[in-house]
C-alpha cells in the first residue's frame, strides 16, 4: 500500500465518517521522503493530487467521488499550471474547484490542496 506524508503538526490528513471524507490540505511533500522536492507549481499540483489519490485507495473511494477540491496557490498567476496539472489527472465530470492566493504556505510550498469526498 502506498503511504501518506507525516503531518507536520496535530492533526488528521484525512477524516471518514461513512461515506463521506475530507482531506486536511495535502501539501506537495513526497511520502517517501517527507519534504517537497518539486520546484514548479505544475509538479506540486501532481503530488498534492498524488496524495489525495493515496487517501482515496486507502479509504476506498475513487476520484469520481471527489466533490470538491480547494486549491491554495501563493501565486494565482500560475494558475494554467493548476489547470494543466488538473487536465492530466483529473477526467471529466470534474469536481467543483476554488482557488485562493495566499501569502505563504507551510514548508515553504508553492500550492496545497483540500478535498471533499462522497462515496456512494
Amino acid at each position: 500500500m502506498k503511504k501518506l506524508p507525516k503531518a507536520i503538526g496535530p492533526y488528521s490528513p484525512y477524516r471518514k465518517k461513512g461515506n463521506f471524507l475530507v482531506t486536511s490540505g495535502q501539501l506537495p511533500i513526497n511520502p517517501e521522503t517527507n519534504t517537497i522536492e518539486a520546484t514548479t507549481v505544475y509538479d506540486q499540483v501532481l503530488q498534492c493530487l498524488e496524495n489525495i489519490e493515496t487517501i482515496l485507495s486507502i479509504e476506498g473511494f475513487k476520484a469520481e467521488d471527489v466533490l470538491k477540491l480547494t486549491v491554495y496557490l501563493t501565486d494565482l498567476s500560475k494558475f494554467s499550471e493548476v489547470n494543466k496539472a488538473f487536465e492530466e489527472k483529473l477526467s471529466a465530470e470534474y469536481p467543483a474547484r476554488t482557488a485562493i492566493e495566499i501569502s505563504k504556505l507551510p514548508m515553504d510550498a508553492l500550492v496545497e490542496i483540500e478535498a471533499i469526498v462522497l462515496g456512494e
